[in-house]
């Protein structure tokens, strides 16, 4: 029975790509409402993977998603209520952002999600407006997106989730290739969304970025599994299970 505060929960959730190679092995979690959650993990253990899971990307060869209490998979994202509902109320960026900027300026892409969901153009272009000069990057508006530096691009991407106004967003190592005056504003925006109710996952490498940021962290292994679960004090000061993660490097190693 799916609990009022969940968002997510995910059963026995397995997946491998071409049939063959393992990204996720029998996982199971559960996110709350108006939880910050740190994915952590090496590349390659399976954070992207389960991020695509939890918005529907990519469905598990076994187990099972859930969102908001429904199944999420193939038959209910076909019903196009439900699929409409769901990604309005589901944001997901993506770790590079030229994977996610298509239009032909930055104006266009940040208008392309609420305009998909049905939105009426005077809100429209109100959504624009107003998520344009929160980010700082309404001087950009006319801009094409490969115009733009990485940081830019972060900004836009960003952007153009929050334009639909998501109450979950689903963030894929939001911090690489940042500088780091970008990086702190991306973590002090996150800080901010999160103090204003937003449920966040956020999937990341980068101990640093825990520190003060995550309610709870969920530590993924090279063997895809899951293997610890805490809050990230806890999570930190376990040096062990961190070399174990490939997360810290042995000690003695230069």
């Amino acid at each position: 029975m799916p609990r009022a505060d969940e968002v997510f929960r995910v059963e026995g959730g397995s997946f491998r790509y071409l049939e063959r190679f393992v990204a996720l092995d029998d996982v199971t979690l559960r996110i709350g409402r108006g939880e910050l959650v740190a994915l952590l993990g090496a590349n390659g253990c399976g954070k992207s993977t389960l991020l695509k899971l939890l918005d529907g990307l990519l469905f598990p060869d076994r187990g099972t998603v859930c969102a908001f209490g429904v199944p999420l998979d193939r038959a209910t994202l076909d019903d196009e209520q439900f699929s409409r509902a769901f990604r309005s109320r589901v944001g997901f960026v993506f770790q590079g952002s030229d994977s996610q900027l298509f239009c032909p300026t930055v104006r266009d892409e940040v208008a392309f999600g609420p305009l998909q969901l049905g939105t009426g153009v005077e809100e429209i272009d109100n959504r624009v407006d107003d998520v344009l000069g929160v980010l700082g990057i309404a001087h950009l508006a006319d801009r094409a997106p490969y115009q733009l530096s990485a940081g830019e691009k972060k900004r836009v991407a960003i952007a153009s989730v929050l334009a639909t106004n998501p109450e979950v967003l689903l963030l894929d190592e939001p911090t690489v290739a940042l500088d780091p005056r970008t990086r702190q504003w991306l973590v002090g925006l996150i800080t901010d969304l999160h103090a204003a109710g937003k449920t966040i996952v956020c999937a990341t490498h980068d101990l640093d970025l825990l520190r003060g940021l995550a309610d709870r962290c969920i530590v993924m292994a090279e063997d895809h599994r899951i293997a610890a679960a805490g809050a990230p004090d806890i999570v930190l000061g376990d040096r062990a299970l961190l070399r174990r993660v490939n997360l810290m490097a042995e000690e003695g190693c230069a």
